[in-house]
């Protein structure tokens, strides 16, 4: 029994996945079955690195999706469309899909997942959240008993990239960025790395899939590492601290979901610490399991093919098991239908780091200790770091707070006559 396939794109996973597709030998077996009828692509004269006989590649990408004999479409375009509309209008026909596509998956899975299910096709994704590393498919399955309580990430290779070498080197944001770009490890605008959009999308689909309820990406509050220096870098050593993109998601105390991205500050004896360089990794925490990691590669051609291709298989596994699908398995389809209910930002307790300038005159700390206090801000340590242009700075960590009390508590200490600056505020796992 063969399997068609329809690729859409052929750029560094597109290519790798063929490549994985047309050399079986010492692979599962059911690869062998497995046929590569249609290659979709933006121009046919770029040169290749693989090679497909002649009619195989085409730039008539609604032809692939519209092709009555292909059973399997696998998006590997990238971005918002038309890889929306051609992934529709494949579920349309009766196609399942494979799609590494997280941005596509983040902001339109409610329609996509409504109209799969209409259909009863298949959306498999392990290589949208990752890279290689397999997550996808054990939280749905070999987790699924457990009751998850929290999922927290380092799910981008760039910024853990780009912290870790200013940790390593005490190098400045803009100077590893720059060398980070020259490696290939960023992009050319490398915003949506930075600006912690990719890894709320992908800390998106892991909440949805993690606590069965569908969440609304726009909902999710993001912040990148723009602000991050060597400075806090080396104050977060001093105090037993490395600082990585975290992306959360976990049950709260109100029966809603905190879902959200930012630069934290990680103890040294946490498991996400010592992720360095262009890893990934997602500690899963729930019960009776206690707390799993999954490790590897976050990105690449071969490490994100290789999501890719076992997608192909499970499906193709169940049509050579089952024939033409009536009934989707509910272990590999998405069958929640509502939405979460997100906490606001401002009722999030979390700890914090915060850094201070100040005029060098008695009673500074003092003040900051009655203005936290005066709003339930609890401080766990407050230190007197050194002197940056005849300005104390000061460094104080709160134990658990509010978030709301926590930003009241700022608003009144900028006003106070010794406050020069605050130059940054972290969160504190």
């Amino acid at each position: 029994m063969a399997f068609n396939i329809g690729l859409l794109g052929l750029g560094t996973v597109g290519t790798s996945t063929a490549e994985i597709l047309l050399d079986t030998a010492g692979r599962n077996s059911l690869l062998k079955e497995i046929i590569i009828k249609q290659v979709g692509v933006s121009s046919l004269d770029k040169p290749r690195k693989v090679q497909f006989p002649s009619g195989v590649m085409t730039t008539d990408l609604e032809g692939i999706v519209n092709d009555p004999d292909i059973d399997i479409v696998v998006e590997l375009l990238g971005g918002l469309e038309p890889a929306r509309s051609l992934i529709l209008q494949a579920i349309a026909n009766g196609k399942h899909v494979v799609t590494a596509n997280k941005a596509v998956i983040a902001r339109y899975g409610d329609e996509i997942y409504t109209a799969a299910n209409k259909t009863k096709v298949y959306v498999l994704l392990e290589a949208a959240v990752g890279g290689g590393i397999p997550i996808i498919k054990p939280l749905k399955q070999s987790l699924g008993v457990n009751r998850i309580k929290r999922v927290t990430g380092i799910v981008n290779g760039t910024t853990n990239y780009i912290l870790t070498e200013m940790s390593a080197n005490g190098a400045d944001f803009a100077d590893v960025l720059a060398e980070a770009q020259k490696l290939g490890y960023a992009e050319a605008d490398p915003t949506a790395d930075i600006d912690g959009w990719d890894a709320a999308d992908k800390i998106a689909i892991l909440a949805t899939i993690a606590f069965g309820e569908r969440i609304k990406r726009e909902e999710i509050s993001c912040e990148g590492i723009r602000t991050i220096n060597a400075t806090d870098i080396s104050y977060a050593e001093q105090l037993g601290f490395v600082i990585k993109l975290l992306a959360i998601a976990q049950s709260s105390k109100s029966d809603s979901l905190e879902v959200r991205v930012h630069p934290t500050l990680v103890p040294k004896e946490h498991p996400l610490a010592s992720i360095n360089d262009v890893y990934n990794a997602i500690l899963v925490e729930g019960e009776p399991l206690g707390q799993v990691m999954f490790f590897g590669p976050g990105a690449g051609g071969g490490a994100t093919a290789s999501a890719v291709v076992s997608d192909i298989i499970n499906i193709a596994g169940i049509l050579k098991s089952s024939g033409k699908t009536t009934n989707l398995d509910p272990l590999l389809s998405c069958s929640h239908q509502h939405y979460a209910s997100l906490t606001p930002t401002e009722e999030i307790e979390t700890r914090f780091y915060v850094r201070f300038l100040c005029q060098d005159v008695p009673g500074v700390i003092g003040h900051l200790g009655t203005c936290f206090g005066e709003h339930q801000v609890s401080i766990e340590s407050v230190v007197q770091i050194g002197f940056k242009e005849e300005l104390a700075e000061i460094v104080v960590v709160t134990h658990n707070v509010q978030e709301g009390n926590f930003r009241k508590a700022l608003a009144e200490i900028k006003d106070l006559e010794a406050i020069d600056s605050i130059p940054n505020i972290i969160r504190v796992l």
